[in-house]
């Protein structure tokens, strides 16, 4: 009988950890493991105290639920939503961090953010309860000062189904609602979008 040829133990359960980061599968999180076995101690060891601290010192925001690095003197809010010169009329709303990010980088907004967390497919209670969509309504509820809702979800099928159902979601608080314009090509993702391409969205919204 032919034997099969393992990994030893170590090494396997790495790839396994690996294996379920987004997009990463046991082939590229082998070739994770394998690289870092012939990497330098120091650099290791870098790897082990950032990973060590990244719970530590990055925090969520209790308002927007964008990830921030907490020095323990502040209050538990980032740096956007605790900035008086934001414009708190005005809330966009996004699938994930990367996309906050996007669109900060083209500094054409200057209101605040709402990170839902993900997107739906369906109206189904486990499938909405996968995004922070009752935090949301208690965001707009308890806030009278905001006056537009952008809704800047990706142009994909997933994206459409949550913008779709945010705007029935948040109807009843007679907010003016608003989704980004067409400059984004459908199926994109706003994170891979260029700063023109979003700064055109942005001042398209309808």
């Amino acid at each position: 009988m032919i034997s099969i040829m393992k990994y030893p133990s170590t090494i396997q359960r790495l790839i396994n950890l690996f294996s379920k980061f987004p997009t990463v599968g046991p082939k590229t999180a082998a070739r994770f493991v394998f690289y870092l076995l012939k990497s330098k101690k120091e650099d290791i060891d870098e790897l082990i105290d950032t990973i060590s601290n990244l719970k530590k010192n990055v925090k969520t925001c209790g308002f927007c639920f964008n990830s921030f690095e907490f020095s323990g003197s502040q209050s538990r809010v980032c740096q956007i939503c605790s900035d008086p010169k934001r414009d708190k009329s005005l809330i966009l709303i996004v699938e994930k961090e990367t996309d906050l990010i996007a669109i900060e980088k083209t500094k054409k907004y200057k209101g605040l953010y709402f990170i839902l967390g993900g997107v739906i497919s369906t109206l189904r209670k486990k499938d909405v309860e996968k995004i922070k969509s009752e935090q949301l309504k208690e965001r707009v509820k308890r806030n009278p000062q905001i006056k537009e809702i952008i809704i800047a979800t990706n142009p994909t099928s997933k994206g459409e189904s949550t913008a779709l159902y945010l705007e029935r979601l948040l109807k009843p608080f007679n907010k003016k609602i608003t989704r980004l314009g067409r400059g984004l090509p459908v199926g994109g993702e706003l994170e891979y979008a260029d700063e023109e391409t979003l700064e055109s969205a942005l001042e398209g919204r309808k």
